[in-house]
């Protein structure tokens, strides 16, 4: 970090969500329950995943890497936010400010190409079922994880490095809960126009890239699917898809408001309740739906609380 550019700055003020007390109070019970189930249904799904020989497949590999992603994603910004609605301010140091950001791209990003490589898997399962042990080999899941987490690496370095070179020398309060880079640029005093464009063009990327993996995956499992007789293959074969679907369709609706339509068709505010969605309920919605969707975990389940029971 370069010292010449925070000579006046030391520390960015946190605004929030609200400043009325009693709304503070109740968002903070809210919040803390929402963390509290994110937390515990992550581990949960990790837990049951690496307990369940017969969920030892690429397909639950990857929801593996998903839940502790999402516990990730979801630390890196509730607690911050918490601590914001007990205290009158909440205040960060520039470096503070400079990791959560940091750590919050990164999550974010990898979960993206994790969702892809979801997608990816749920199309070589479902129309190239003999080919499946080939085409997802441990290499290739190896491959498809690390690649994922390369890439949340990558665009994490590269906001953090549009971050370290702007300067800020005047207001210190971020119009957010949490340090995310748009809000931060406001507040800088150099920003120039490769500041805004390059995590513009890295983010805008990814979300092509990872997108038409899932929407071309998709077309050809919906093709797939209908070209199939029997009624009840049909049913199979979308319902291993639509836990996948819905999680897919919450996470990229949400980052899609946020990086992709102009910043002048919505409010500070609308922007605060579209990152809250995507940062911290989604995370606790993931488990849920991957649970409560999912044949093959809740009979894991069952099958682990039978166990539980017995040698009780």
């Amino acid at each position: 970090m370069a010292t010449g550019n925070y000579t006046a700055v030391t520390e960015f003020i946190i605004l929030g969500l609200t400043e009325d007390p009693t709304v503070c109070v109740i968002l903070f019970i809210m919040f803390l329950g929402v963390y509290v189930v994110t937390v515990t249904g992550n581990i949960s799904i990790i837990m049951l995943i690496r307990g369940s020989p017969q969920l030892h497949t690429p397909m639950y590999l990857f929801l593996c890497y998903l839940a502790f992603v999402d516990i990730g994603y979801s630390s890196s910004v509730t607690p911050v936010m918490l601590m914001g609605f007990l205290r009158e301010e909440t205040s960060l140091p520039v470096a503070g400010c400079v990791a959560q950001l940091c750590s919050v791209v990164t999550f974010g990003t990898t979960e993206s190409f994790l969702l892809a490589s979801m997608a990816y898997d749920r199309y070589v399962a479902i129309c190239s079922p003999l080919l499946y042990s080939t085409h997802m080999s441990p290499r290739i899941c190896i491959f498809l994880l690390g690649t994922s987490y390369l890439g949340g690496c990558m665009n994490g370095w590269i906001f953090t490095g549009c971050l370290l070179s702007l300067s800020f020398c005047g207001p210190n309060k971020v119009n957010h809960f949490f340090c995310d880079y748009s809000p931060l640029l406001k507040l800088s005093c150099s920003h120039d126009f490769t500041s805004d464009i390059i995590p513009a063009i890295s983010s805008g990327s990814i979300i092509v890239v990872t997108v038409f993996i899932i929407a071309v995956s998709y077309i050809y499992i919906l093709i797939t699917i209908l070209k199939m007789r029997s009624t009840e293959g049909r049913h199979k074969a979308f319902s291993t898809c639509t836990s996948h679907l819905t999680a897919v369709t919450l996470f990229f609706g949400t980052i899609t408001f946020i990086y992709v339509m102009p910043q002048s068709s919505y409010s500070t505010e609308q922007n605060k309740v579209v990152s809250v969605f995507y940062t911290v309920v989604i995370p606790m919605l993931n488990p849920l739906i991957y649970s409560l969707r999912n044949k093959d975990v809740k009979e894991a389940m069952r099958k682990l609380m039978a166990r539980t029971h017995w040698w009780s």
